[in-house]
């Protein structure tokens, strides 16, 4: 049997995965963060993207969309704490291309009213979600 570490995603809503893995990957705020068990130690924040998660004895990994949060890294457990996570196959494809179309159309507006640090959050968090729908799309053909 492969070694593994106890994963934990978690949101303000709800527990969305608590489980083994051999590995777990996840975009870190200054890059992709690749975590094995028995890692040492680690406190960073994340950024909107994909958390996969290798299983063991499976093939595929489970894919979860978190819109940002804290990482926690001991070395038999990881936690991840989110914004908002988001099951890979809860994704809603047509949601998020609004969502990315509507940041995009405020980010025109010329507009004092507008918040453009909030737009290009919503825009960056769209387009990240699209990127795992992506992900999933071609791991499922």
């Amino acid at each position: 049997m492969a070694m593994t570490v106890h994963v934990d995603i978690v949101s303000a809503e709800e527990q969305i995965f608590s489980g083994l893995a051999e590995f777990v990957a996840l975009p870190g705020e200054t890059g992709e963060l690749g975590i094995l068990p028995g890692h040492m130690p680690l406190m960073t924040r994340i950024k909107p993207g994909a958390v996969r998660i290798k299983l063991p004895d499976h093939q595929d990994e489970e894919l979860v969309f978190v819109a940002g949060g804290i990482l926690e890294v001991q070395p038999k457990l990881v936690t991840v704490l989110a914004d908002t996570a988001i099951r890979g196959r809860d994704l809603d494809e047509a949601k998020a291309l609004e969502a990315k179309r509507q940041a995009e159309a405020q980010l025109a507006t010329k507009s004092a009213q507008i918040d453009y640090a909030k737009a290009q959050a919503e825009l960056m968090e769209a387009v990240a979600q699209i990127q795992a729908i992506e992900r999933l799309r071609k791991r499922n053909h």
